[in-house]
């Protein structure tokens, strides 16, 4: 556990570096994932770096692909692609855009139009079962992208194939772009509404590294049926200037605002 704890750190290093660059990114929805995203590419996901189109590996969707920074932070923490590669994100002709592209190892569909990936690894999923293969879905999703009717008609028609090859994560850090989530468009009582549409549902702490371990190693919980973590997160986790800020959204730091930032993020490492 003490090397997954190294990896998120590391990679929460590197989300703030990309931040530093010319064009900022998506800082405080980065942060609240990347312990999701180190759990799973540490522990849990079947998938080999050097053959990332391994026929049988498990399936990983970013839906909330505006969090590209803490994918590719991990991604590269996990040997897809050299670290050093981060420092040319947003560059004209590389590999590393705001959202993720297929051209790039790790990467298996272009996201960041919010309410899509959950359909997706719908897809991959059903088309494991189908052809036989092992292969399971993963998709992390954004709690605010919840709102789209998309995912809905994905959470309605999952339990009808019996898909509990597939496990969607919602990263429930309670802001969207326009503010908390619950003072936009109500999500709660959240568990109810996914264990109403025929999902098994776990509750945990999304920066509980054991915690999220252990619930992952449990699926499928009911043959038959998907299963849906949901992680309570906090936005900005670990930098203490953005935690729970709605500005921590979209951030190009400054030199100054870099040094704070890694500072802080200094003081708060466990």
């Amino acid at each position: 556990m003490n090397d997954v704890k190294a990896r998120a750190y590391r990679a929460r290093e590197t989300i703030l570096a990309i931040g530093a660059t010319e064009h900022g990114t998506h800082v405080g929805g980065s942060l609240s994932a990347v312990d999701i995203l180190t759990v799973l590419y540490s522990d849990i996901l079947r998938v080999r770096p050097d053959q990332p189109d391994w026929p049988d590996r498990d399936w990983f969707v970013l839906s909330k692909g505006h969090a590209s920074a803490a994918l590719y932070a991990v991604l590269s923490e996990h040997g897809y692609f050299p670290p050093e590669e981060c420092e040319a994100y947003g560059r004209h002709g590389g590999r590393l855009a705001g959202h993720p592209l297929r051209r790039l190892p790790g990467v298996e569909f272009p996201t960041g139009s919010l309410g899509h990936g959950l359909s997706l690894a719908a897809g991959v999923a059903l088309g494991a079962r189908r052809t036989g293969r092992p292969c399971r879905a993963f998709v992390l999703l954004g709690d605010g992208e919840l709102q789209e009717g998309s995912n809905w008609e994905a959470i309605m028609s999952a339990p009808r194939f019996g898909l509990d090859n597939l496990v969607a994560v919602v990263d429930r850090n309670g802001w969207q772009i326009t503010g908390r989530t619950e003072d936009c468009v109500p999500l709660e009582p959240l568990a109810q509404r996914w264990r109403s549409f025929g999902w098994e549902c776990v509750e945990v702490d999304g920066h509980d590294l054991g915690a999220l371990r252990q619930a992952f190693a449990t699926v499928p919980r009911s043959e038959g049926r998907p299963t849906v973590v949901i992680a309570r997160t906090t936005k900005g986790r670990g930098v203490p200037i953005f935690e729970d800020r709605r500005k921590s959204h979209y951030v190009k730091l400054t030199a100054r605002l870099y040094e704070r930032a890694i500072a802080g993020l200094r003081r708060s490492r466990p």
